[in-house]
C-alpha cells in the first residue's frame, strides 16, 4: 500500500521538530511527506527548510482552518492512503504498520490510534467516540488512566478525532472530504457521521499510542483559568450546522426537547464564562450558513445506509474536567445530564431504525 504523510500546520514551530523526528523513526514505507501550511507567521517553514529538506511544503496562502489544509493535502498526495497528522501529534514507531494492518483486516475508511497526553502519557486524551443525539461527540476513555481504559485490539468506533488518522484517500474525497465551512471544531465529527451513515467503518487500534501535545492556541481547552471565547463561537455555530446538515428531519423533531435543553445550558455556560456575545454571534453565523446547506443536506440523506436511530446514543455529556471545576458548573452539568437522559428515554423509541 502506498502511503503519503500529510501534516496540517499553523504556527507550529514549537511542535514540528518533535512531530517530524518521530516520523523519521516510524517503521513502514512512506512515499512522501507533505506539510500544508496555513500562512504561518512563526519560524515553522524556516525550520522545515533547514532541518527537514525532504518535506514538501504546500502553502494555502491564507489561514482558513485545518479543514482546507487537510483537503489540500489529500488532493495533492500521491498515496492510496494518507496518514494525516496535526503538527502536535507524535507518532510511535509502530503507528503506520499497525494502522495499515487494521485497515487491511477491516476495510475501514478511517483508522485511528489511541492518543495520550504528551505531558501525561499514562492518561488517555482521544480514543474515538459515539454520536450523542444533541450533536456532540461522546468520547471514549476521555481523561481515563491508560491502565483503566476500556477496549483492546481493533474495535469499531463511530467518531474519529483528526489528530492522527489513516485515511482511505479516494473514499474520503469522494464524499467531499472535510466540510470547509466549519473552520475548526465539529469538522471530524461531521466527516465521521457522513461516512458512518453511508455504511462505512471507522476503527481504532487500541494498542497503538500516539502522544498529543498542546493543541490549537486560542481554541483548544484543557485547563483554566479562562475558557476561550473563540471556542465558544465555533461551538455555538458549528453544532447547529452539523445537526441541520446531517440529522434526519424526524430526528430533529423527536429529539428537540433534549437539544433545546442543551442550548439553554450552553447559553448559561457562555454567560458565566464571559462569552455571551461570542455565543450569540455563533448563532447568527449559523443561521446564515443554514441557508446554504440544502444541497449538502440532500446529498447526505441520499447516501444514507444507516438511519439516525442506528447511530445516535444518549447518556452523560463528555466534558473537559476543568469545565466543571467550579461547584456551580458541576451542578449545572449534573442537571443537564439528568434532563438529557430523561429526554433520550422518551425519544429513543420514536427514532426509526433500519
Amino acid at each position: 500500500m502506498s502511503v503519503s504523510v500529510v501534516i496540517c500546520n499553523y504556527n507550529g514551530e514549537e511542535h514540528l521538530p518533535a512531530c517530524l523526528e518521530a516520523l523519521a523513526g516510524m517503521r513502514g514505507e512512506v512515499g512522501e511527506v507533505l506539510l500544508v501550511d496555513n500562512e504561518s507567521t512563526d519560524r515553522s517553514l524556516e525550520i522545515v527548510a533547514r532541518d527537514y529538506p525532504h518535506v514538501r511544503v504546500i502553502s494555502t496562502g491564507f489561514n482558513a482552518g485545518p479543514c482546507i489544509a487537510r483537503n489540500v493535502g489529500m488532493r495533492e498526495a500521491q498515496g492510496e492512503f494518507v496518514l494525516a497528522l496535526d503538527n502536535d501529534a507524535v507518532v510511535s514507531a509502530e503507528t503506520l504498520e499497525a494502522l495499515l494492518a487494521a485497515q487491511a483486516q477491516t476495510g475501514a475508511v478511517i483508522v485511528q490510534p489511541r492518543s495520550v497526553f504528551d505531558h501525561e502519557p499514562d492518561r488517555v486524551h482521544y480514543d474515538g467516540g459515539g454520536f450523542h443525539y444533541v450533536g456532540l461527540v461522546q468520547l471514549r476513555n476521555f481523561y481515563v488512566p491508560l491502565a483503566q481504559a476500556q477496549g483492546e485490539g481493533v474495535i469499531d468506533v463511530d467518531c474519529c478525532i483528526s489528530m492522527c488518522l489513516l485515511l482511505d484517500r479516494k473514499k474520503v474525497l469522494e464524499i467531499g472530504g472535510y466540510d470547509e465551512r466549519y473552520f475548526i471544531l465539529f469538522e471530524d465529527y461531521d466527516l465521521s457521521y457522513r461516512l458512518r451513515s453511508g455504511g462505512e467503518r471507522i476503527v481504532s487500534v487500541e494498542s497503538t499510542i500516539v502522544r498529543h501535545r498542546a493543541g490549537t492556541p486560542g481554541i483548544s481547552f484543557r485547563e483554566g483559568p479562562r475558557y476561550p471565547g473563540t471556542r465558544v463561537f465555533f461551538h455555538s455555530r458549528n453544532r447547529w450546522v452539523f445537526l441541520f446538515k446531517n440529522h434526519e428531519w424526524r430526528t430533529l423533531f423527536v429529539t428537540a426537547p433534549g437539544w433545546l435543553a442543551y442550548e439553554f445550558v450552553g447559553l448559561c455556560f457562555a454567560t458565566m464564562s464571559g462569552h455571551l456575545w461570542a455565543w450569540l454571534r455563533g448563532k447568527g453565523a449559523a443561521i446564515k450558513l443554514l441557508m446554504e446547506l440544502g444541497a449538502d443536506r440532500a446529498k447526505v440523506q441520499r447516501a444514507r445506509q444507516l438511519r439516525d436511530g442506528n447511530l445516535l446514543v444518549g447518556g452523560a455529556l463528555t466534558v473537559t474536567p476543568a469545565v466543571a471545576a467550579k461547584p456551580v458548573k458541576r451542578v449545572l452539568l449534573a442537571l443537564i445530564n439528568g434532563v438529557l437522559k430523561f429526554c433520550w428515554a422518551l425519544s429513543r423509541p420514536l427514532l426509526a431504525k433500519g
